[in-house]
């Protein structure tokens, strides 16, 4: 109750207080990147499995295809995205999804529907969480793109590593997780130079290999 009550209104306050900032984004995207919408929206698994449309600020060509899985210094990817997406800026619709109830600050991040599908067994409790803008797993992976830009092949090294390794630690902060503890990654989040954390380093790819340091 908390936590729910906790997100719904700095989601508010967080709207009301940063449309300005909102509004010189969206502008900058209609100007800088024409022919296509200023927001990216996308179903999402939520809580208990439920869909919900997840809005963020476009930060890709509007006629891209391909993978949903994002690398650094991808053609798809604009200048102004690659920026944008720098600075977490892309992210600040979520607040909507937040003041909705659809998400949380804090929580694994919403998976499109195929790899949810890929999660079973004792896997699938992650689904009993809210999912977040931020969360332990989003810390530790907060180089995902540049970890990814420097595999062969990003798909498999996210299937095979980051997808698995992200599960492990949500279903460690769906046991553990508790309100201060939901602050603290917020403030590792917003203010990482003050509040630091450990991030992934890239490995080897092999056949036996099943976890991420």
């Amino acid at each position: 109750m908390v936590k729910a009550l906790f997100d719904r209104i700095v989601a508010v306050a967080g709207l009301l207080i940063l449309w300005p900032l909102m509004l010189c984004v969206a502008l900058a995207i209609a100007i800088c990147m024409p022919g296509g919408p200023v927001l990216f929206c996308q179903k999402r698994v939520g809580r208990h499995g439920q869909l919900f449309t997840l809005v963020k600020f476009r930060t890709m060509l509007p006629s891209h295809s391909g993978s949903s899985i994002s690398v650094a210094g991808e053609s798809r990817i604009t200048p102004l995205g690659a920026f944008l997406r720098r600075w977490k800026l892309d992210e600040l619709p979520e607040l909507w999804n937040v003041a909705c109830g659809q998400m949380s600050f804090v929580g694994p991040r919403p998976d499109v529907p195929g790899y949810a599908d890929l999660l079973s067994g004792a896997d699938r409790r992650v689904l009993e969480l809210r999912p977040g803008i931020t969360g332990p797993a989003t810390l530790k992976y907060r180089n995902e793109e540049q970890l990814l830009a420097a595999c062969d092949n990003p798909k498999d090294y996210n299937d095979r590593i980051i997808f698995p390794d992200k599960v492990r630690i949500n279903l460690e902060y769906l046991d553990n997780h508790s309100f201060f503890g939901d602050l603290k990654i917020i403030f590792q989040t917003v203010l990482p130079w003050l509040f630091p954390s450990p991030v992934a380093k890239p490995i080897s790819l092999t056949p036996s290999t099943d976890s991420i340091q």
